[in-house]
Order: C-alpha cells, then structure tokens, then sequence
C-alpha cells in the first residue's frame, strides 16, 4: 500500500493506544498465571496477536472482543509440542522461547521479515549450557528442545534487553533459584523496569543485586485484572507534530509510567522555547524506538542534532540508522550516519518525495509526521508496514484533519 500525503496542521483529541510493550507482557503473565485474568484497552496489532497466538500454543486460552481480553491462564503445566509463529515481532520471539522451554515443550518457531535474520545467540549460549537445545541453522524456522534448568545466566546487557525480559517471566517457573549476571552495561533499562513492575502486579518478584537480577524459584502467576496504558512510543509522533506546529491533545497516558519512551516530553521541552526549535543532542541507549521521530525534529531545528548510542538500532524492522537518514535525505533532508547515530542538519528546505518504508512501522509513522510540514506531495511505499504497532494510525492521523490518501494503482 503507497500512501499520498499533503502537508496539514493536526488538531483535536487523541486516546493514546495502549502500550504495545505493556500489553506484550501483561499477555503473557496473565497467560502464565493459574486463573482468569480481564485486560481491558488493549490495542490491538500484528505483534499482539503474534504474542496471543504464542501463549495459545502454549496452553492459554484467549477470548477477544474489541480491546477487551479474557485470559484463562495455564499456569505451569506442561505445554505440548507445539508450532509458534512470530510473524515478524521480536518481542514475540525473545520474550517466548525461554518461556516455552520452561515449560518443557518442543516448539517449532517461526518468522517473517527480518525476524529471520535478528540474532538469537545469547539464547542459544546460555539456555544451552541449562538443558535446553537448539535446531538452529541461522534462520526460521528453528526448533527448541528440552528443559531448562535453573542457574546463572550471563548475558549481555547492550544488545537487547529483551533477552533479559524473556529470562525474568522464565525462571521464576523452574524449581530453583537462578541469577542473571550482566556482562556488560544494561541499555533499554526502563523497558526491563516495565517488565518486573508487570511481573509484581501478577505476584512474581525478582530481586536486583550488584551484578544482575536474582529470580527465585518455584513462584506462581496470579491472575490480574488491568486496564493496559497509553503507549508513549506511539504518542511521540504527535508530541513531535506538535513541536511543529500541530495542536493535538493527547489522552490515555499515565504521567507515572515507568515506560522509558516517555523521556520526548524532557527532550521537547529542553528544545523548544519562545515558539522556536533548536537542537538537542540525546543519548538514545535507552530509547531507541524514538529515533526515527526524534530525527524527524531535528531535521527542522536550528542547528545541528545529534542521536548516539544507538547502534543496536541496525538489527531492528530495518536498519534503522539506515532507513532513517534515508528518510529524511529523500525529503530534503541532510543525515549524517555515524558508527553509533546519527547528525541531523537542518537544512530548511525540506520538499516532497517519495519514501520507502523499508518494512519498519516507525519509519512510516515518522515519514507521515514529517509530512506536516513540508511544502509538496510526500509518497510513502509499503505504508501497511504501520499495521505492525499502531493499525489504526492513518484512520486516527486524518481523524485530526491530516491529508493522507491511499494510492490506487489502475
């Protein structure tokens, strides 16, 4: 799907869907948990249902009606030997496969995209010293076999945090204690924060120390009722409109959140002032979905801005320091990659033209934002690559008087 978009100023309200990272893990401990559990305001997605479909295979059953889920967990059982389907969510896989082999099941995953291509070595490493095995030749579908077992596991802490949150639902299941022990800085720490405040909701606890996290075994999920809260990740792209002249009011967010994507509102408000965009220079180890928006700002500064310590943003949907200046250089735009970020130049004509998507949800929803405010016709190709995170984008996006049209090819 290509998309044709005019430049226009948003206005109106807006209900912030609900955090997709949230969601992923509230699913999945309601799922693990012995009960009947009501999650309410969920958004859906292709990466939610991926999660959905997972801890169905696992044995959790599912009924969803809107934004409502009803979970009736499985607890520790047992699961069989099962096919799971990650679509391309990398959430989905990292977060499950410690879970599945937990559970004991020999599970077939599978993938789409650049899922195949996103690495899984540290699973392999260490779920492989503790039972577990793996069928893996460097792409999906692979399979995992066996059980895992309890004990200390060494992972790195600045690759993906993600590993660490699949660990921590894990290994309270196991019947003894364990420990991970980081090997190097933990980045994305407020998206491991989001997991272990999901985790206490749900009655499970793990205990940080000096070198890591200590997870006691033999713990049990308990069934939890919750309404999930607005995704700032999402609700940055019209934070960013409004830095650019928009007027949208955004609702469902909870200023209390520990979701580490809510640091645009520092980073907005240090640079912009008396009506003016300057520049900003943001060290984005532990939020790397903003990069995409945040060079979007930048790019209409008043001088330079500079992205760093985000160099595992070239194993996400796409390489995203590569798509992003692609972005915006195909706009007008004047990106600088560097070996861990990215330099914006502003270079104040910016114009119309013709985006590729690469795949990758945020690079559309960044593209689109962009759109706003320069002068021309901007084409996004493969725009449906929004429906990953946030299917409802456009809808919402010309609900605030935004000119987005599709294509139609004769």
């Amino acid at each position: 799907m290509d998309v044709s978009i005019r430049p226009s100023v948003l206005r109106g309200k807006l209900s912030v869907p609900a955090s997709k990272s949230c969601a992923h893990r509230s699913i999945i401990c309601a799922a693990l948990a012995d009960g009947v559990s009501h999650l309410s305001g969920v958004t859906m997605s292709k990466d939610i249902e991926a999660t959905i479909g997972a801890m169905t295979a696992l044995g959790a059953k599912f009924t969803v009606d809107g934004g409502d889920i009803t979970v009736i967990g499985s607890g520790s059982r047992k699961a069989e030997k099962c096919v799971i389907d990650c679509n391309e969510s990398g959430s989905t896989l990292r977060f499950i496969i410690p879970i599945a082999a937990a559970l004991g099941s020999d599970t077939e995953f599978r993938g789409r995209g650049r899922l195949p291509q996103r690495p899984i070595d540290i699973f392999i490493r260490e779920l492989g010293k503790n039972g577990v095995a793996f069928d893996y030749q460097n792409t999906m579908p692979f399979n995992v076999s066996g059980g895992l077992k309890s004990g200390i596991f060494e992972i790195e802490g600045d690759v993906s945090s993600q590993f660490i949150t699949g660990l921590l639902f894990a290994l309270p299941l196991l019947e003894g204690d364990s420990e991970i022990v980081l090997t190097s800085h933990l980045e994305s720490r407020p998206y491991v924060d989001i997991t272990i405040d999901t985790l206490r909701r749900f009655g499970v606890s793990a205990e940080e120390t000096d070198r890591g996290f200590r997870i006691k075994g033999g713990q049990s999920y308990a069934p939890h009722d919750e309404r999930i809260e607005g995704d700032y990740s999402q609700a940055a792209f019209f934070c960013v409109a409004n830095a650019l002249g928009s007027q949208v009011e955004l609702g469902n967010l909870n200023e209390n959140s520990v979701q580490g994507d809510k640091k645009i509102l520092e980073i907005i408000r240090d640079m912009c002032y008396n009506g003016s965009i300057g520049h900003y220079r943001a060290d984005c180890s532990d939020i790397p979905d903003l990069v995409p928006i945040l060079a979007v700002l930048g790019a209409f500064g008043s001088g330079d801005s500079v992205i760093y310590n985000a160099k595992r943003l070239r194993i996400k949907e796409s390489d995203r320091l590569q798509t992003t200046a692609a972005m915006l250089n195909a706009l007008g735009g004047n990106v600088e990659i560097t070996d861990d970020g990215l330099i914006i130049h502003p270079t104040g004509a910016m114009h119309g033209g013709t985006v590729d998507s690469f795949g990758d949800h945020r690079i559309v929803m960044a593209a689109a934002i962009a759109a706003t405010r320069i002068d021309g016709e901007v084409v996004i190709t493969g725009a449906e690559a929004a429906e990953k995170s946030y299917p409802a984008f456009f809808d919402d996006y010309n609900m605030l008087g935004g000119k987005a049209n599709v294509i139609i090819l004769e």
